[in-house]
């Protein structure tokens, strides 16, 4: 259903929306890092499912629901002593690359790994934690896994203290996302550990991780309304016609 006191764009979108059975993006679906609005943070996460399943990916639902599902409890029913298994890790990467930037390199480095070696480094990391530069460095000596990978290792088994180092959610925290370094990890962990604790004062509890996926959903849905699909209907009648590819 159309909504009343829509702009024109919105409209196109929702009428999209409508004829493709997907719910159009919202601006309670959008959120700042400054807000302190638990509710609109809340909204954000809960279309995290949605926005996913809208970049139609092959498999990507698919190895999310075991990055978020399937692995954490899995690591935790390996205590006191937890590790992650080689076929994990690639499952973790395929699911990193495919919600980013795609980079088969990565993947070749992580597939090459002896299964011992990844599960030496990955219980070395957990036993560091809480130090999160200790636990990144101890990951990175794993060719192939920079602090990005490592930190979405830990974030499995610690969300509350390692959230996941996403392009969208470094832009959102920290104004860039072009430094892939331990100290700019470690710079980022801090602002979402506060910003989770921030959110979490009402009663209702977000961790980093809830905060990354909150921030990743909005930037999602922030692309989605700076493009709406009425767009594509006006740049066709400017070309006359003829078919982009």
């Amino acid at each position: 259903m159309l909504k009343f006191g829509t702009t024109s764009s919105t409209v196109a979108a929702q009428i999209f929306s409508a004829a493709s059975g997907d719910e159009p993006t919202t601006m309670a679906e959008k959120v700042d890092f400054a807000s302190s609005d638990a509710a609109a943070w809340r909204a954000a996460l809960a279309a995290y499912d949605r926005r996913l399943a809208a970049l139609g990916k092959p498999d990507l639902t698919e190895v999310d629901s075991f990055y978020r599902h399937d692995l954490p409890p899995l690591l935790r029913r390996r205590d006191p002593d937890p590790f992650l298994a080689k076929p994990e890790l690639v499952r973790l990467l395929q699911w990193k690359l495919s919600r980013g930037k795609w980079r088969p390199r990565l993947m070749d480095f992580v597939k090459g790994l002896e299964d011992a070696v990844v599960e030496s480094a990955s219980r070395k990391a957990f036993a560091a934690l809480p130090d999160l530069s200790k636990a990144i460095t101890e990951l990175t000596v794993l060719k192939g896994v920079g602090p990005a990978t490592a930190s979405a290792v830990l974030a499995a088994y610690a969300p509350d203290v390692a959230p996941f180092m996403s392009d969208e959610a470094m832009v959102a925290a920290l104004g860039n996302a072009k430094e892939y370094t331990l100290k700019q990890y470690l710079a980022f962990a801090e602002k979402l550990q506060t910003k989770s604790k921030e959110l979490s004062s009402g009663g209702e509890i977000f961790t980093a991780s809830d905060v990354e996926r909150a921030l990743w959903s909005s930037a999602i849905a922030s692309k989605s309304l700076k493009a709406p699909p009425g767009n594509d209907l006006k740049n066709k009648s400017k070309t006359h016609g003829k078919r982009k590819r």
